[in-house]
């Protein structure tokens, strides 16, 4: 079979709910990945930052195999001899008091709200039914139901409702908008990503965060940080919103929690909000799991061990200063933090960002295209300079190709 014969097949069998471009993977290690005809390409998405630990990286895939051949799943039924142990290193790893292991991004933000919500309830003394959760314009939290009620993107509502009640949507890095809408006494949570990352990579004002915490704080409201895609190394820190100080009420990670191997998600809490869940109001069957746990504790030992934050830092900035070089009438901004980057393009005779998506590819750089006229560039935090710098040129001489 070649590409196309591949691409068909995906397009007789499978639903039409993504547009992909042209390329049919088969190998990846490390930054790079392979297409079935056996090009290779720098990666420059990483499977929407799941891959930072690079593809299969040995260490992960290790503790994946040998667990597989031991248990993967007993449910929450049962107790299993791994999760304690994950629990123990993820908590200590970032400083919480509690843990609730998922799978997905949009299980752990529908966790997340859910949390939010008990604890409006059983603590904050918000009458029932009536909390309400701020969330930002622009944001991308996931794709179930309840999710998609606070989305303003058009494609992720059209024709999905009625909608979830509850929430009060303001503009991303807006303070005074914040401060305005955390007067309502039914406010439980402010739900926010640190850097909008589907919105196009959008950094927020410097201070940003911290005036929004302190705001939280003070009128008793939950700060929940969704760093699915901004956490675990990508902009140079751990997590984006130690760029600022803030340690938020409720975290949420996932996509790299396991290095691409497996989806695994968490929901990060001290007591006081976490065990406002009791038995049977919430859970998962494959949350928690055996297999899940080893990943997930290898995954972060990689990002530490191996300083992919500050490779991410380092290298981030070599990447906008070399992209912001270029002479081309179809950038019109760079921005981004560590390794999650974004070009903005100003359409040229017809081409898009589409186009130039096609162009880094016949060039062997993968990248996709958001919101149609922005790029993403987040390659795997396990590049090198020298990678990065061949990588670079390829970008630059597909943009070239427009001049």
């Amino acid at each position: 079979m070649n590409t196309q014969d591949y691409i068909n097949r995906e397009d007789r069998y499978g639903a039409h709910n993504y547009h992909p471009l042209p390329v049919v993977l088969e190998r990846g290690e490390g930054p790079f990945v392979w297409d079935v005809e056996g090009k290779r390409y720098f990666d420059f998405l990483s499977a929407y930052s799941a891959v930072n630990q690079g593809h299969c990286h040995p260490r992960i895939i290790r503790a994946l195999t040998e667990q597989a051949q031991k248990l993967t799943l007993t449910s929450r039924a049962f107790y299993n001899a791994v999760l304690g142990e994950y629990e123990e290193y993820i908590t200590s790893y970032f400083k919480y008091d509690k843990v609730l292991p998922m799978n997905s991004g949009a299980e752990a933000d529908e966790t997340a709200l859910k949390l939010c919500r008990k604890w409006a309830y059983k603590v904050k003394g918000i009458r029932q039914d009536n909390a309400k959760i701020i969330c930002c314009e622009g944001n991308f939290h996931g794709r179930t139901i309840t999710i998609v009620s606070m989305s303003t993107d058009p494609d992720a509502r059209n024709h999905y409702g009625p909608f979830t009640p509850g929430f009060i949507i303001i503009p991303y890095n807006d303070i005074n908008a914040l401060e305005e809408a955390l007067k309502d006494p039914d406010v439980a949570g402010f739900l926010v990503e640190p850097i909008q990352g589907e919105a196009g990579v959008f950094v927020p004002d410097e201070g940003y965060l911290k005036k929004a915490y302190d705001l939280c704080k003070k009128n008793n409201v939950l700060f929940i940080a969704d760093e699915v895609q901004t956490g675990l190394a990508r902009t140079g820190k751990l997590l984006a919103c130690e760029h600022e100080n803030v340690r938020p009420d409720v975290l949420i990670l996932g996509k790299a929690l396991s290095g691409g191997v497996m989806p695994i998600s968490a929901v990060l809490a001290d007591d006081d909000i976490m065990l406002t869940i009791k038995p049977g109001e919430h859970g998962s069957t494959f949350g928690g799991n055996p297999l899940a746990g080893k990943v997930a504790i290898e995954a972060l030992k990689v990002l530490k061990e191996e300083n992919l934050a500050e490779n991410a830092e380092r290298l981030g900035q070599i990447f906008r200063d070399e992209i912001k070089s270029v002479k081309s009438d179809m950038i019109e901004k760079v921005r981004g933090k560590g390794l999650l980057n974004a070009v903005v393009i100003r359409p040229k005779g017809g081409k898009t960002a589409w186009d130039v998506c096609l162009a880094m590819k016949e060039m062997g750089v993968i990248a996709k295209p958001t919101h149609e006229h922005i790029i993403r560039f987040a390659p795997p935090l396990v590049i090198n300079e020298e990678q990065l710098r061949e990588a670079i040129d390829l970008i630059k001489q597909a943009f070239k190709l427009f001049e």
